[in-house]
């Protein structure tokens, strides 16, 4: 399962590991005080390693209806589980504090982005009323290690700019891109590698770090997805001797825009997308439906919304399949380093008594990234000085560094069939995640199947914690810390029926669902009107029950206005001068 992508980083990293000889004084004292700990590890507790996609759709894993080359994933989910009924955030960062915290994400800090404003749900960074995986699972003697996208914390912005473009630009140094508190290694991880931003060029990302220390340049074959998934590797062999389990979360960049990938990767699908948008999406349906991941009576495949246009009449056909092959070929480059960490486990002999959870943080994203153009976290040219392609009018082809580009709408909703809409929406094609749990030695259930304990990403703290033999806390440095609001999945390991959460509530820039049982309450962030569906026959969000049934909008209204009221959800309004 080894490739090029290891031996192109090797070097790298044997640099980094000079620039972290504080961090192996640091483990070596830890060891020591570890020993004399209640919470001395015991090696039948599992290794934990969390691996979350950035903008994956639901069907694009070959093991969840995708064409996609995924046969690492595969491997998971054929000797897993695979969840039908798990859900996130429906965007990066909100969804990244949910899933580290254990509670619902602006509980934890983050309600919109990474910028901060004056109200605790909308600090921007993780709060300091709440704990993340990394911290509850280091009191238990657990080592802690982060590779990729951090994003949880708030960005530093140079007010000037043109001095924000140098800094993007690796022009010039403007120091931290966060502030040093808010960084991974200050939330429980004792080491990190990865990029303290969400946005990055996969080919000379801006933000990374190792440890607290700048990454100030990457070799010439460096590509960030290899970079994340080499680091988890180097981790995994670095604890290859000592009995006392670990956390290892990889948080992918991959396969968010720009669409960057290896020409290698691309030419695989180069083909694959030329039959057009309708004929991918229908061929992922009937697998899915043949997978047994969907129920055809329950969950139709809805006629696209918004389209104007056939394939057959597109005009950039040639572009949108380049489009669709450079995504295909990131999560295709994602899925070769998942097979190395997979390779890492089984050497080391620590794969048995391993959980390895994947998933993706929301839908696949409909944004136009060239239209956003350079600026924030978007960089004007490439450290040589060569200018980027912002393709507003698809002028230049999607894959390389110079280019930014996303596969857009029409093509997300291909990426997550069968439901609608996409990123930053509360319809399902927003919040529903693909998810697979893999553990050998803890999955008692029928290896293959699948769970329809409806979970979400804040149920890994209760889940984690159980199996560790962890406490959560109700204080930490001095903070009084949340209760955790997520629902235990080891019922779901051990093939027993449940639930999970009987209600569950989102909102993001206006787009917001009350979910009790089967029904859900859903708008959409530019229209606060609500839509009432009845998923137990109509997963896909089809048909509006909320003319025929105003009492079950109105219940399902007051439940979502409690949540908000209990949660920090949305901040007060602003105070006159």
């Amino acid at each position: 399962m080894i490739d090029s992508g290891m031996k192109s980083t090797k070097l790298f990293f044997l640099t980094l590991a000079a620039v972290s000889g504080s961090a192996l004084v640091f483990l070596s004292a830890f060891d020591q005080q570890s020993k004399k700990q209640k919470t001395e590890a015991k090696a039948s507790r599992p290794n934990i390693v969390v691996i979350l996609a950035d903008d994956m759709g639901f069907s694009d894993a070959g093991c969840y209806g995708g064409e996609i080359n995924t046969p690492n994933l595969d491997y998971l989910a054929n000797n897993g589980l695979r969840y039908r009924e798990f859900y996130n955030t429906s965007r990066c960062c909100p969804t990244r504090a949910s899933l580290l915290t254990g509670l619902y994400n602006q509980q934890a800090g983050i309600g919109k982005m990474t910028e901060a404003e004056d109200e605790p749900g909308y600090l921007g960074r993780l709060a300091d009323n709440s704990v993340t995986l990394a911290e509850v699972l280091k009191t238990a003697g657990y080592h802690t290690a982060m590779s990729g996208k951090w994003h949880v914390s708030n960005t530093i912005v140079q007010k000037n700019p043109k001095d924000q473009l140098s800094w993007l630009n690796h022009q010039k140094d403007y120091g931290d891109f966060s502030p040093i508190n808010q960084y991974p290694t200050s939330r429980g991880f004792d080491q990190f590698f990865g990029t303290i931003w969400g946005v990055v060029d996969f080919f000379d990302p801006f933000s990374l770090v190792s440890g607290t220390k700048p990454v100030k340049t990457v070799p010439k074959d460096y590509y960030q997805t290899d970079a994340i998934n080499d680091t988890a590797v180097a981790y995994i062999n670095s604890w290859k001797k000592t009995d006392r389990p670990f956390f290892l979360y990889v948080a992918q960049n991959a396969p968010h825009w720009p669409l960057q990938a290896k020409p290698e990767d691309i030419a695989k699908y180069k083909d694959t997308y030329k039959a057009g948008w309708d004929l991918i999406r229908e061929a992922r349906y009937k697998k899915m439906v043949k997978l047994g991941l969907i129920d055809s009576n329950t969950t139709k495949l809805p006629k696209p919304l918004g389209r104007t246009v056939t394939w057959a009449d597109n005009p950039d056909r040639v572009w949108d399949a380049e489009a669709m092959a450079v995504h295909a070929a990131m999560i295709d480059r994602m899925d070769q380093g998942i097979g190395r960490i997979i390779d890492a486990l089984r050497k080391t002999g620590k794969l048995d008594n391993t959980i390895i959870i994947f998933l993706s943080d929301n839908g696949a994203s409909p944004e136009n990234a060239a239209a956003y153009g350079p600026g924030f976290d978007r960089p004007s040219e490439s450290r040589g000085g060569s200018p980027i392609i912002y393709a507003t009018q698809k002028q230049a082809m999607p894959g390389p560094q110079t280019t930014y580009s996303s596969i857009g709408k029409i093509w997300a909703s291909v990426a997550n069939t069968p439901y609608q809409y996409a990123k930053a929406e509360s319809f399902e094609g927003g919040i529903h995640t693909p998810m697979i749990a893999f553990w050998p030695k803890g999955i008692k259930g029928n290896k293959g199947s699948f769970s329809d304990q409806r979970g979400h990403v804040m149920d890994f703290m209760k889940t984690f914690v159980e199996l560790a033999g962890a406490k959560y806390p109700s204080s930490y440095k001095g903070n009084k810390i949340i209760p955790t609001t997520g629902v235990s999945l080891v019922p779901s390991f051990e093939g027993k029926e449940n639930a999970g959460h009987e209600v569950l509530f989102n909102e993001h820039f206006g787009a917001q669902y009350a979910r009790s049982g089967n029904w859900k309450l859903v708008s959409l962030s530019n229209d606060s009107t609500w839509h009432l569906f009845d998923l137990s026959k109509d997963k896909s969000e089809v048909n509006d029950l909320a003319k025929q049934l105003p009492e079950k909008v109105k219940e399902l209204e007051v439940l979502w206005k409690n949540w908000a009221n209990n949660n920090q959800v949305f901040p007060k309004p602003a105070k006159s001068k």
